[in-house]
């Protein structure tokens, strides 16, 4: 991959401690080409943890790596934190979805207010570009979650009609995926550590779920911080796993305890909903959602096919992941 769009460039990324942050720094320090990379986070237990493991492997440079304290709920903070930035890649949020619902404030104070209050210091500073982590979920949402991450989208696409007024003003964009195995809270660590008592719950025998590793995260990252343009969402093409056939392959020995389906929980997950669809390319790797706007020429795209208008991507109608296909993922 061309990483020249990197080169001398000081890269933040908030929520920075978190599973997929702190495999994006690590990819960042090995790629040996930013200026500076800063790791934006409220918890300082989780910084001195994340630091300690890159002094142990010899990787802690402090001429290189700059951790911030703040939250994206203070906006005057990530002005200061933002001074000097060239890329910004948002992946602060809360995100465990039963808990959500019962703090719904608490998720719009975060998912939305401070993805707001990113967009305002990254215009307020200079920001070249902005990438939002989003989610399947917020793909036709049912959950808070997914209504907070739907409004995230629309605020940091919104956020470009600036860019029409100045060229040189901020652009943003969006990656959006499912589950990412291994991260914080994710159903394969919930297994995990249910298994250790050797009961596991599921919620529906016929329900499924994306699946991506956090490797696969970040090379969609980095590919759509390379291709965006302002508002274009960036989409993986990924499989789908049957939950049972997951709890097969990381928790054989245990019983299975049926609970019914949470509090905003769906059988299936989509990907792109029927409105998408429309205005989808297919670049081989990846699917690239366009702007519904007058400016758009879609130039850099022009050789990619647009999908079908039937096209359907959810989790129940993509390729199936076996047991063994799993472990091999894993």
């Amino acid at each position: 991959m061309d990483l020249d769009f990197l080169k001398e460039k000081t890269v933040l990324v908030t929520g920075g401690t978190g599973s997929f942050g702190q495999k994006f720094v690590d990819r960042l320090i090995q790629l040996g080409v930013c200026k500076k990379i800063i790791i934006f986070s409220r918890d300082e237990f989780k910084q001195h943890q994340m630091q300690q493991e890159l002094l142990k492997r010899g990787l802690l440079n402090p001429k290189l790596l700059r951790f911030f304290l703040g939250d994206i709920r203070d906006l005057s903070r990530l002005q200061r934190a933002f001074s000097g930035v060239d890329i910004v890649v948002h992946a602060a949020a809360l995100k465990q979805v039963p808990a959500l619902e019962y703090n719904p404030l608490e998720a719009i104070k975060t998912n939305v207010l401070g993805t707001q209050n990113v967009i305002d210091a990254a215009l307020d500073t200079g920001v070249k570009k902005v990438l939002l982590i989003s989610t399947d979920k917020a793909a036709s949402p049912i959950n808070l979650y997914g209504a907070t991450k739907l409004c995230a989208e629309k605020l940091l696409i919104a956020a470009n009609a600036y860019r029409q007024v100045k060229e040189s003003s901020t652009a943003f964009s969006v990656v959006r995926y499912g589950n990412v195995i291994g991260s914080r809270g994710s159903i394969v660590e919930v297994l995990n550590e249910q298994k250790k008592s050797g009961i596991v719950t599921l919620t529906d025998e016929k329900m499924t779920r994306f699946f991506m590793t956090v490797d696969q995260s970040v090379d969609l990252v980095l590919y759509a911080l390379r291709m965006m343009k302002g508002e274009d969402i960036f989409i993986p093409k990924l499989p789908a796993m049957k939950l049972p056939d997951l709890i097969s392959a990381i928790a054989p020995d245990c019983k299975i305890k049926i609970v019914g389906m949470r509090p905003g929980e769906k059988l299936h997950e989509i990907l792109l909903n029927d409105d998408e669809v429309k205005r989808t390319r297919d670049t081989g790797e990846y699917y690239i959602v366009e702007p519904s706007r007058d400016w758009w020429n879609g130039a850099n795209l022009k050789d990619f096919p647009y999908l079908p208008d039937d096209f359907v991507y959810a989790s129940n109608n993509v390729r199936i992941l076996s047991k063994e296909d799993f472990l091999k993922l894993i």
